[in-house]
């Protein structure tokens, strides 16, 4: 199997999984583009939910997101920005913020860069920010651009976001994973476990 068709098959387990994780439930999100979804959006799958939806973005569109960060993402979550579209969604031990419909990437750019202060002192000192913590923590999960791997890969990491508000400074509070593949490979084991 080719590295294309494997991460077209592990993102495919991945987003498969969200359900069980997270529910879907638009009434129990904090995402705030769950209170403003249209009732015919393609990602509602009733009053109450939403879904994933598979939607194929062509790769060039990725050239307006790159633009504005620091460095390109890894091959696997580049894969899921270009599959899928989504509202947040919770993990569990992270949440991954929300690729929304559209025309283009400007949603989940919008996403990475929706703090401009937390976001853009993240970015100056290395780290994208592609997530935050599990139900309301608000320590962002990033792509830890000095810790890189070949192809891409970085290690993730959860950082204090009082320490950079309060004091300007970086302080990692938890390392994910080595990897985002790694990452999704976790949280597909954790919703295989048993309630």
């Amino acid at each position: 199997m080719n590295a294309q068709a494997r991460h077209s098959q592990l993102l495919d387990q991945f987003v498969a999984c969200w359900q069980k994780l997270d529910g879907h439930d638009l009434r129990e999100s904090i995402d705030d583009l769950s209170f403003s979804l249209p009732f015919d959006s393609p990602l509602r799958a009733d009053d109450h939910h939403w879904r994933p939806l598979q939607l194929a973005t062509d790769r060039s569109m990725l050239e307006a997101v790159y633009a504005k960060l620091p460095a390109r993402f890894p091959p696997l979550y580049e894969e899921l920005v270009l599959s899928y579209r989504w509202l947040e969604v919770d993990l569990q031990r992270y949440r991954l913020h929300s690729n929304p419909p559209g025309a283009d990437l400007s949603g989940v750019l919008g996403r990475i860069l929706k703090d401009k202060f937390l976001s853009g002192f993240l970015l100056k000192n290395g780290y994208i920010p592609f997530g935050k913590g599990g139900d309301m923590d608000y320590d962002p999960v990033c792509f830890d651009l000095k810790a890189r791997k070949k192809n891409r890969e970085f290690e993730i990491v959860k950082i204090d976001h009082e320490e950079i508000l309060c004091n300007e400074r970086i302080r990692v509070v938890a390392k994910l994973a080595h990897s985002f593949e790694e990452l999704v490979l976790q949280t597909i084991q954790l919703a295989a476990k048993p309630a």
